[in-house]
């Protein structure tokens, strides 16, 4: 089967799996797309770059990669919509502010989220997304480029900062850094710091989010030897037994289901059949529902709609505020390698989160068709600050064609449900 039938396969399966559970049909982009990942900060904003990077005297032209797209009277999510556009539609840009870019063609003008547009000539139109704290992180502290250096250790400055796969706004994103993450500096050029992160992710980011000195050099000790604690205790920890699954119950069990990304955030770009990933974690997360309520359990989610994406601090206190007994993250994967694959469990703490993780992860092997990764330490906002047990499932990467292809069946959507929902069930079993 050629690259573009297989293409239409995938979309067809895609669709009429979203229709079955009523959503919005999934939004699509096309391979050679920059990927967006979540390696290195799962959900949060990216930092958008100054505004005025097209302005009316130089405008582009750029087409639409999305379904459909609203057009807003001015820049921001919750603008008034004044229009739409179609996939396929071709639009000149003429000013962007913080992400949002301002289009126009013979039906309609307006603002729209840069991340659904390319340009003509082949690169990204706009590689940032504007958001409530996107805004204060442009305000945030900056440090002078000189006060860090390669080897050293320091801190991010601003609420959330792009992280690349080379040094310029020209690079693909591979996702972002938070405010007070301790970073080591593995290189630099030309105002671009090449960094890995407590828990493991690597990538560039402008140096003038950065401060380096004594402060940040505790931090990253601190940060890294949390990593390494939780790490060892999940490798000690003892297999759970998935033969106790039945022997769990869920009945009156209230679990909140967190659907990462939404709104005008897709998460990561699938990069062989363009599946986007914050449909994926709302499909997902609606079979997961069925399965969970056919057992018994209460179910709560951050969002149930393709249009909504709740802020991280909204996704991690409502758990506890409801009582819940447990809270799970869903997300797809993505990294700068097309040969990274697997589905991953993150936890944050030890004495909270491991046994249920170690209860998620035993389900998840050989359940899904896709290998699993195990268990890894996630320093990750809606798991880090939610005081109920909490997990971040990555259920495959949209960066590995043979992933990804196996993801957009309607098949292993339900499988990987159920075998989520089997991993809270065995949770219970204890």
């Amino acid at each position: 089967m050629n690259s573009i039938k297989r293409s239409v396969s995938v979309r067809r399966d895609i669709q009429a799996n979203a229709r079955k559970v009523g959503e919005p049909i999934p939004a699509f982009r096309h391979k050679g797309l920059a990927s967006l990942t979540l390696a290195a900060g799962i959900g949060a904003a990216v930092l958008a770059v100054a505004p005025g990077e097209a302005h009316a005297g130089n405008g582009y032209t750029a087409k639409v990669y999305t379904d459909s797209l609203n057009v807003r009277s001015t820049a921001g999510p919750d603008t008034p919509v004044v229009g739409s556009l179609r996939s396929g539609d071709v639009v000149t840009v003429t000013d962007e502010n913080l992400g949002w870019l301002k289009v126009e063609n013979a039906s309609t003008s307006g603002w729209v989220a840069g991340y659904y547009l390319k340009r003509e000539n082949g690169s990204s139109a706009s590689a940032t997304v504007n958001t409530a704290s996107s805004t204060s992180a442009a305000t945030g502290s900056i440090a002078a480029s000189s006060s860090v250096s390669t080897g050293s250790k320091a801190l991010v400055t601003a609420n959330s900062v792009i992280i690349r796969s080379g040094p310029g706004k020209s690079h693909d994103l591979l996702g972002s850094a938070n405010r007070n993450d301790a970073v080591t500096v593995l290189d630099q050029q030309s105002g671009w710091s090449r960094i890995q992160t407590s828990y493991g992710a690597y990538g560039w980011i402008s140096t003038k989010y950065l401060q380096g000195g004594s402060s940040a050099t505790v931090k990253a000790a601190v940060q890294t030897q949390k990593a390494v604690n939780v790490s060892t205790a999940a490798a000690q920890a003892p297999k759970a037994d998935t033969s106790s699954i039945q022997s769990g119950s869920l009945q009156g069990k209230l679990i909140v289901l967190d659907p990462g990304h939404g709104g005008n955030d897709p998460g990561t770009i699938g990069t062989t059949y363009g599946l986007v990933e914050q449909e994926l974690n709302l499909q997902t997360a609606m079979y997961v529902r069925d399965y969970l309520v056919s057992r018994g359990a209460r179910v709560e989610m951050t969002r149930t709609e393709s249009g909504q994406r709740p802020s991280l601090a909204s996704r991690a206190q409502l758990a506890p505020s409801l009582g819940a007994d447990a809270f799970v993250s869903i997300h797809y994967n993505s990294a700068l390698s097309a040969s990274s694959n697997g589905t991953l469990v993150c936890f944050y703490s030890e004495s909270k989160d491991l046994e249920l993780a170690r209860a998620m992860e035993a389900p998840l092997k050989g359940g899904t068709g896709i290998r699993s990764n195990g268990l890894a330490f996630g320093n990750f906002k809606v798991i880090r600050e939610n005081s109920v047990p909490a997990v971040l499932l990555e259920m495959g990467f949209l960066s590995n064609a043979s992933d990804e292809a196996t993801i957009s069946s309607a098949e292993y959507q339900k499988n990987a449900a159920k075998a989520i929902a089997d991993g809270l069930q065995l949770y219970f079993s204890n």
